[in-house]
């Protein structure tokens, strides 16, 4: 049988952005721990809400551990696994949208989640009910999982493989297209700076939004007598060039305004000169590059201060032919004085056989529906692909779409979020043929 993907989708979509609308409503940011929830209650409300759904549209459901659920359609031991993650970033500030709820304007849907990662894996989940309902042949079962624990180090993951098998193959619409078959790995250090007594005694504390996920965009600092503010551009720490970091622009305001002497004044313009607009390492020495992943890539995301000690949050993206060593041993060499360097995440690369047929199905799934290149690719990112075995990353932002994910006023196109349903409607049916 042939399906006309476009007219199904087209004549069903209102009650995909319906259903989809009361997932965006839940904003399942982590949370504290709780009976029944251990990422917090509205991560697990999210989890919950999608299994009714599902559940309604007609598929076997379960929760594994109150971390992870699946929709299933067939039977066997043996899926076909699509994974994807229900929680969310925290919304912040400056929206023109409520950030937990879907919004349509000119054709561009808004809130948080819509493209990282519900939107996408919700598409996932209706494109198979749309499947089940025009009679489309599966050869084996496929299980729509979702996490809830993706944005903060993916320890959903285990619980759910402790108790489940993990897929024969499948992929985790969350990141780019075409099929990213390597993700670089991912190192993020604390450079723990000492100063004598009283050097720091002028200086409050940096006020801001600053975390690993993004390029932080406003810092504030009681310094000297001084109140020095700055306003910066927030980015996904994964693409750093897409920003403007505050920590390099109030160190530069500080040295430029010469506020402080000395040591501290030594420690900022060091700041400025290793990593103000040096997103490929260069400034530290540690600028690795190779033919398949390119350049690393350097995020500065948090400078505080503790007692007699500033501590400044790097992380680091190497590509997948270079070692977390390497990095480490090159780093080293470029520290200021007093500075300690601590490992505080670590995530090692991947590396899927790009010839895999399964990989050269989805490449010609994507070329076929949308007319471009299909070529595997790697990406900066981390997905689940690192934590779940025999998965790839595939889709849901085009060549070009880039830093959307985390910054206010989350968006995707409603031309996007439809074709990514129909590529994922095709891809389904591709990889569970013989």
């Amino acid at each position: 049988m042939t399906i006309d993907f476009k007219k199904v989708i087209e004549e069903n979509k209102e009650q995909f952005y319906q259903d989809l609308d009361r997932i965006l409503q839940i904003p399942s940011v982590k949370g504290e721990p709780a009976p029944n929830a251990p990422f917090g209650e509205e991560p697990k409300a999210a989890l919950e809400e999608v299994m009714t759904l599902a559940k309604a549209y007609g598929f076997k459901t379960a929760i594994v551990n109150d971390a992870v659920g699946y929709a299933q359609l067939g039977e066997g031991e043996e899926y076909i696994g699509v994974v994807g993650h229900l929680d969310v970033v925290p919304a912040g500030d400056g929206w023109s949208f409520p950030p937990f709820k879907l919004s349509k304007k000119e054709g561009r849907f808004y809130g948080r989640g819509i493209l990282d990662n519900k939107g996408p894996i919700m598409a996932c989940l209706f494109g198979l009910k749309l499947l089940k309902e025009n009679n489309a042949q599966f050869n084996k079962p496929i299980r729509i999982i979702f996490g809830t624990d993706e944005e903060n180090g993916s320890s959903d993951i285990p619980l759910y493989l402790s108790e489940e098998k993990p897929p024969i193959f499948g992929f985790t619409p969350d990141c780019k297209y075409p099929v990213v078959y390597g993700e670089r790995g991912i190192v993020n250090y604390e450079l723990i700076t000492t100063f004598e007594d009283g050097e720091l005694a002028k200086m409050g504390d940096f006020i801001g939004d600053q975390a690993r996920d993004h390029v932080p965009d406003d810092l504030a600092l009681e310094i000297a007598g001084h109140t020095v503010t700055v306003q910066g551009k927030r980015a996904p720490s994964n693409a750093p060039e897409l920003g403007k970091n505050a920590i390099t622009l109030l160190a530069q305001e500080i040295i430029d305004q010469k506020i402080t002497m000395g040591r501290l004044a030594d420690y900022f313009t060091w700041i400025v000169k290793s990593l103000a607009e040096k997103h490929t390492g260069e400034g530290l020495g540690i600028d690795f590059s190779d033919a398949d992943s390119g350049k690393l890539m350097l995020t500065p995301y948090q400078l505080k201060k503790e007692e007699n000690k500033l501590i400044l949050s790097i992380a680091v993206r190497y590509p997948v032919s270079v070692t977390e060593e390497e990095v480490t041993e090159n780093l080293t060499k470029q520290l200021p004085l007093n500075t300690k360097l601590t490992v505080v995440r670590r995530i090692k690369s991947t590396h899927f056989p790009k010839e895999n047929k399964n990989i050269q199905k989805l490449s010609k799934v994507y070329e076929e529906a949308t007319g471009l290149d299909g070529t595997p690719v790697t990406t900066t990112g981390a997905t689940y692909a690192r934590f779940v075995p025999n998965i790839v990353a595939f889709g849901p932002s085009f060549p070009g779409q880039k830093g959307i994910a985390h910054n206010q006023d989350e968006y995707m196109d409603e031309t996007d979020l439809l074709m990514n349903m129909e590529i994922y409607m095709r891809g389904m049916l591709a990889i569970t043929e013989e």
